[in-house]
């Protein structure tokens, strides 16, 4: 069975509700990322793909095998940050004239792109070089960070909706819930009545979603922040305090699993089809890993770094900080149950385990 195939066997219940999955290539190792066009009310397409060539014509040839064109659409909504969803935001808008609509916490950063992604970067740095990353490793990394940002792009945020609020339709309702942990900006779109949810990255069927440390979302009230994120620095400074994006994933899953759905719809892979054991079964994973990391440091104290090279090997080398956001995300848990001591005094963070 070909993947268009499949796609219009396991899609077959959303496109009945008007909601049509449309793929999209990305040069990244996840592989494509699924759109979604909502033939509705405004005409809405859901995440957008990289800002590539190819993604763009690929979008412009499903829309017509659906009977549209570009300029047919009528609303873009963005779901999160990463580029593999956002980046083709800019030009979507500004070539079909649809209005642009995020939360309001990420409209700061799709409007100001290279300030905010070149402070993030700045960020990973100063994390990578503070939790034991030898400084060539960490520096290339940063300089390849540079480079995939292209796939990204500014764009002119036209309408913010707050969490909670309803995105209204012809024939449908979706409620924005923010859910952040993936990335500090998740939103999820939820379908009370058809039960159905729109997920974006934060539940997927086939693989665990990971919980990457980034930088604090500019907030559009917060105009030193929104300044900063304008900044043209490439110089890291003293890594700010490091947020918990585990934590916060573990609440928004279970707020999730509250929720009545029958039909998700991912960001990548199938449809999400039985939530709330998927759910569970997550957040057990991470109970055990969290486990894994404990025993690994019976022997004495070790830097986060240290126990990604234990777990992963050479991976943990070329994927330095999304191992790295493995393990203090993990690492968080630990240090709220009080199983884990952090000693931050040295110029190597380390961490042992509670007597």
């Amino acid at each position: 069975m070909s993947s268009s195939q499949a796609s219009g066997t396991e899609y077959a219940d959303a496109a009945e509700l008007g909601i049509h999955v449309i793929p999209l290539d990305t040069p990244f190792a996840v592989g494509q990322v699924n759109t979604y066009l909502i033939e509705d009310d405004p005409l809405t397409l859901v995440d957008c793909g990289p800002n590539t060539a190819s993604a763009l014509t690929q979008l412009e040839r499903q829309l017509e095998d659906r009977g549209h064109r570009l300029s047919d659409l009528e609303q873009i909504f963005i779901t999160h940050q990463h580029l593999d969803h956002s980046g083709l935001a800019g030009i979507l808008a500004a070539r079909s004239g649809a209005e642009l609509v995020t939360l309001d916490r990420l409209a700061p950063v799709l409007e100001n792109w290279a300030g905010q992604a070149g402070r993030s970067d700045d960020d990973a740095l100063a994390l990578m070089l503070a939790h034991g990353v030898e400084a060539p490793v960490a520096e290339a990394l940063r300089a390849v960070a540079t480079i995939i940002r292209g796939y990204g792009g500014a764009a002119r945020v036209d309408r913010t909706v707050n969490d909670g609020e309803e995105i209204v339709f012809t024939g449908r309702r979706l409620e924005v819930q923010y859910r952040p942990g993936h990335s500090p900006s998740d939103t999820v779109l939820y379908d009370r009545a058809n039960r159905v949810a729109l997920l974006g990255d934060h539940l997927l069927a086939k693989v665990s979603s990971n919980a990457l440390v980034d930088s604090p979302l500019p907030l559009p009230s917060d105009p030193a922040r929104s300044a900063a994120a304008t900044s043209d620095s490439t110089t890291p400074g003293p890594p700010p305090r490091r947020p918990e994006p585990l934590l916060a994933y573990r609440d928004s899953l279970m707020r999730t699993r509250l929720l009545e759905i029958d039909l998700g719809l991912g960001g990548h892979g199938p449809p999400v089809r039985d939530h709330r054991p998927l759910i569970t079964g997550r957040l057990s994973a991470q109970e055990r890993r969290a486990e894994h990391f404990l025993t690994l440091l019976a022997d004495g104290p070790r830097s986060a770094h240290e126990l990604a090279v234990l777990r992963w090997g050479r991976v943990a080398i070329t994927q330095a900080f999304l191992t790295l956001s493995e393990v203090l995300g993990h690492l968080g848990l630990l240090l709220a149950d009080g199983r884990v001591i952090e000693d931050a005094s040295g110029a190597i963070v380390r961490f042992h385990a509670a007597d």
